[in-house]
């Protein structure tokens, strides 16, 4: 039987260190991280960026992930697998919570909730599963923007629009808080779609790391938020517990 392909497995470790880099990689810090020449690291990086699976900033000249890779790595995952594979953990942090929770993934520029878990409480509430939110005003929205480049070409040059008047519609100001989503890990929305709302959530992660989705709590904002109006920390734990979960069944089991 043939052997492994050696410049095939240095491609596909270049692609997961890229994944799980939060920012542009250059070829040095590639060649350092993997072990590889500087001209290997670099011939490598050039054939990737040629296929789509990389692109370089022309600013800086250093890579990420390709949009090309990134439709790949999203459409091995259909909505039924997500969902299926994610309800157990919603259900569970329902109830830790005591909030909605909603998991979404990217269609058509838009997020579409894919499961909804009611507040388990007795009010009335309606279901949102097939409901299509904007990625600018929702926690979940934000949380795929600021991961995946899909998403994020979605909403480059477009006009957008407000909900109310928290709705963050400036392009520098939503690329601020989309760099604060990747640092900290989670991202937040207040009374930014409707008022009174306020919301958390976290990308889900399937193999190689690539953001495949987002689970979240929404809610009242007195509930979701302290007296400062800062989401409660321990509501950020839950949710990014389950993200975690739902990650590591999907195959994202580093993140």
């Amino acid at each position: 039987m043939p052997g492994p392909v050696q410049s095939i497995e240095r491609a596909a470790a270049i692609l997961r260190l890229l994944a799980g880099s939060s920012g542009r990689l250059g070829v040095g810090e590639i060649a350092q991280s993997l072990g590889l020449a500087r001209g290997t690291a670099h011939g490598i990086l050039r054939t990737l960026e040629r296929v789509g699976f990389v692109e370089q900033d022309k600013a800086s000249g250093k890579y990420q992930l390709g949009a090309a890779l990134l439709h790949l790595g999203t459409s091995y995952l259909d909505v039924n697998e997500l969902r299926s594979r994610a309800i157990n953990w919603a259900d569970a942090l329902a109830a830790r919570s005591g909030e909605a929770v909603r998991i979404g993934t990217l269609l058509d520029g838009r997020v579409l909730v894919v499961h909804h878990v009611f507040r388990p409480d007795d009010t009335l509430q309606a279901l949102d599963v097939g409901s299509l939110l904007p990625l600018h005003a929702t926690a979940l929205g934000k949380a795929l923007l600021a991961h995946d480049a899909n998403a994020a070409a979605c909403v480059r040059g477009v006009a957008l629009e407000a909900f109310t008047r928290r709705t963050v519609t400036d392009a520098r100001q939503l690329a601020r808080a989309l760099a604060q989503v990747r640092e900290r890990g989670w991202a937040a929305e207040i009374e930014e779609l409707s008022i009174g709302e306020a919301a958390i959530a976290a990308p889900i992660r399937g193999h190689g790391g690539l953001v495949v989705g987002a689970i979240g709590v929404s809610g009242a904002v007195e509930r979701i938020c302290d007296a400062q109006r800062v989401p409660a920390a321990k509501l950020v734990g839950f949710v990014r517990d389950a993200a975690r979960a739902v990650s590591r069944d999907l195959g994202g089991s580093r993140w």
